[in-house]
């Protein structure tokens, strides 16, 4: 059997587990977010790998101080390979703004779905340059998700979610949804 066939495999496997998931617990929504006495969840540590236009570290999701974008995708998903040249044009555009990031949720690591050299690999060949991060414990995708991947989240500068909505979308929808939620955060 071909590596590609054991990833793919692996990868649905993925996919019906997170299907489960949400089928069991449903999708989350901005009202999941809050605690019961209406506060915001704590933000949750990311980590970030080093590839091109990220560095290895970590970074919490929300941000503190600023909005953030969140593409969570997979390196098996054919539709987050379609949306990579959307974002690189979103990012180029808006990415000051923002945390601009691309979150997976894979196994990463040795003896893993995928290695984070395969990652990084994955990510200079779809042009990726922007900040990357691995979500171990899928928390950040439990959270966010809205359905299947590649999902984009709009997260205000309080940390509140304002849009998410899953599959391909343009640069120029990704960057008017963030300047419309940015722009009303600024207005209240």
């Amino acid at each position: 059997m071909q590596r590609r066939d054991v990833l793919a495999g692996i990868g649905s496997a993925g996919v019906l587990a997170g299907a489960g998931a949400v089928a069991v617990y449903g999708v989350p929504s901005p009202e999941t977010l809050l605690e019961e006495d209406g506060e915001r969840h704590d933000p949750l540590a990311v980590e970030t790998v080093e590839a091109r236009g990220s560095e290895a570290g970590e970074v919490l999701i929300p941000a503190q101080d600023q909005p953030t974008f969140i593409d969570l995708f997979g390196t098996w998903c054919p539709p987050c390979v379609e949306q990579m040249p959307e974002l690189a044009i979103a990012n180029e555009r808006i990415g000051e703004q923002v945390l601009f990031i691309s979150v997976t949720s894979e196994g990463v690591g040795e003896n893993r779905s995928i290695t984070e050299d395969e990652l990084v690999d994955w990510w200079a060949e779809h042009d990726g340059n922007w900040l990357l991060g691995v979500d171990h414990n899928a928390e950040v995708t439990e959270r966010y998700l809205d359905g299947g991947f590649p999902t984009a989240a709009v997260i205000d500068a309080s940390g509140r979610l304002q849009w998410s909505d899953n599959g391909v979308h343009s640069a120029d929808e990704i960057v008017a949804t963030i300047e419309a939620e940015t722009d009303a955060e600024e207005t209240s």
